[in-house]
């Protein structure tokens, strides 16, 4: 029965994106660095979508630094750097949006080829914006070195750890002391009233 079975794949995936979510939630409320943060996350999309690359840019100004990589690139994280308008990943922070190619990357007018990366020659490329408070703070590629066609939900799963990673940065800026000496109750009845939606709004 290939519908009974076609549904079993469906519900094993769903079930799949939605713990890792749960692991990388469960980051987010641990006392580890940033950067071993964002590396378990490269890891957990790699483990998810089975790409070749995994890579976390994030913004310097104007520009989009690596931060972080599944692959072993440790003379690049940090230094190399592209500005919001150069490549896919630029494209991408420029215009907030998702972004999938699923062969040929490279031939895309508006790739940037690094020359040391060997993500320079990959075939797909999945892009989504890193999103802080509404605001574009860095962008995170997933790449396959041969053609692969992206699903519905590796894009929505690659949007969501997007957002993810955003909130992070936004957590990480915080010191403990000033969440444990917060007045998390002021804080919620200062921003004003929440107001229940009409009836039958969407």
């Amino acid at each position: 029965m290939p519908k009974v079975r076609d549904l079993e794949l469906r519900l094993e995936r769903i079930d799949q994106q939605l713990r890792l979510f749960q692991k990388i939630s469960r980051m987010m409320v641990r006392e580890m660095s940033l950067q071993e943060v964002l590396q378990g996350i490269v890891g957990l999309v790699v483990e998810f979508t089975e790409c070749d690359s995994c890579l976390v840019y994030l913004l310097d100004n104007d520009d989009l630094v690596l931060c972080a990589s599944n692959t072993p690139h440790p003379s690049s994280i940090g230094k190399v750097r592209l500005q919001t308008s150069e490549g896919l990943t630029g494209w991408v922070a420029r215009e907030r949006r998702l972004l999938a190619i699923s062969r040929e990357a490279y031939k895309d007018p508006r790739f940037k080829a690094f020359g040391d990366l060997p993500e320079d020659s990959y075939e797909a490329f999945l892009s989504a914006p890193v999103i802080a408070r509404n605001r574009v703070v860095g962008v995170i590629n997933v790449q396959h070195r041969l053609p692969h066609p992206h699903t519905g939900g590796e894009m929505e799963l690659l949007t969501t750890v997007g957002e993810q990673v955003g909130c992070l940065l936004v957590l990480a800026r915080m010191e403990p002391t000033a969440i444990e000496a917060a007045n998390h109750v002021e804080l919620v009845l200062s921003s004003g009233p929440v107001l229940p939606r009409p009836t039958g709004a969407a």
